[in-house]
């Protein structure tokens, strides 16, 4: 299943904006219960999580069409969305710096969309899927090593640095897979794709990495690791082995743009609104 690149970058860019505002919903879910259970069954809560659901579900549009790097990109400005919400919705305190790096991702942002030109559909080698499809397995492996045997001093970096590496592993499963035009309408040949199995390992293993570096480190420092590790490490082995590639003479803009979002994602990742959100 594929779209028009502009339809394909839509998606994208919905998936950041639902990313970013379902993070303020469930921390605001979070705030007016007064217990666990209570929290699972708030409505701010549960529309967080199910936007959650819709913003994965349009990355994964986005990402049979668009290159890796240009989705991961545009998902790690999710944190520009998430410090604006939270700025409205929970009265966080946005600074000088969050102002200038959400100007920062939007600029970016818009290179990218340049910088991205016409994408054939991506056809790895059978090893390549191979390889792919194996590698959720050591990385969930060092994930539950890491919460195991970590150090309590490094638990929450190591396991938000796996964490962005399982979803830049799942990225790179859904650009790489072979699947009907209409997956829905053939689940079996979905659930006969390797691919789509290694992506619901690294999915998995992502979340539960991620909520485990949240409780052991701070959210600043886990989260910029996360965004560091999941958008160049997925975005190298997308163009080296999955043939993505840039327009002809934007490939030095393109690598800006790319290292700004991550740089803007940093900043933003301690912002006093993303710890807001995520409190």
């Amino acid at each position: 299943m594929s779209a028009a690149p502009g339809v394909a970058l839509a998606f994208a860019a919905a998936g950041a904006v639902g990313y970013g505002v379902s993070s303020v919903l469930q921390a605001a879910g979070a705030r007016r219960a007064p217990g666990m259970l209570q929290t699972l069954r708030a409505p701010a809560y549960l529309g967080g999580v199910a936007l959650d659901l819709l913003a994965w579900l349009a990355s994964l549009a986005a990402l049979r069409t668009l290159p890796v790097y240009q989705v991961q990109a545009v998902l790690a400005g999710s944190l520009a969305v998430t410090v604006v919400t939270a700025r409205f919705a929970l009265g966080a305190r946005l600074r000088g710096g969050d102002v200038a790096a959400v100007a920062v991702t939007v600029a970016a942002l818009g290179v990218l969309a340049a910088a991205s030109g016409p994408q054939d559909a991506a056809t790895p080698s059978a090893a390549t899927r191979a390889v792919l499809a194996a590698a959720a397995v050591p990385v969930a492996a060092a994930g539950w090593a890491a919460t195991r045997w970590c150090r309590p001093s490094l638990a929450g970096a190591v396991t938000g640095a796996l964490a962005g590496l399982a979803f830049g592993g799942a990225a790179l499963c859904a650009r790489a897979a072979v699947l009907p035009a209409r997956p829905w309408r053939d689940p079996a040949a979905v659930a006969a794709e390797p691919l789509a199995w290694a992506l619901a390992v690294f999915g998995v293993t992502g979340t539960l990495l991620y909520a485990y570096a949240l409780e052991h480190g701070g959210v600043g420092p886990v989260t910029a690791l996360l965004w560091i590790v999941e958008v160049l490490v997925p975005s190298v082995v997308g163009v080296g082995l999955l043939g993505d590639t840039v327009r002809p003479g934007w490939g030095a803009a393109a690598a800006a743009a790319v290292g700004a979002t991550v740089a803007a994602a940093v900043a933003l990742a301690h912002a006093p609104a993303t710890a807001a959100a995520a409190a």
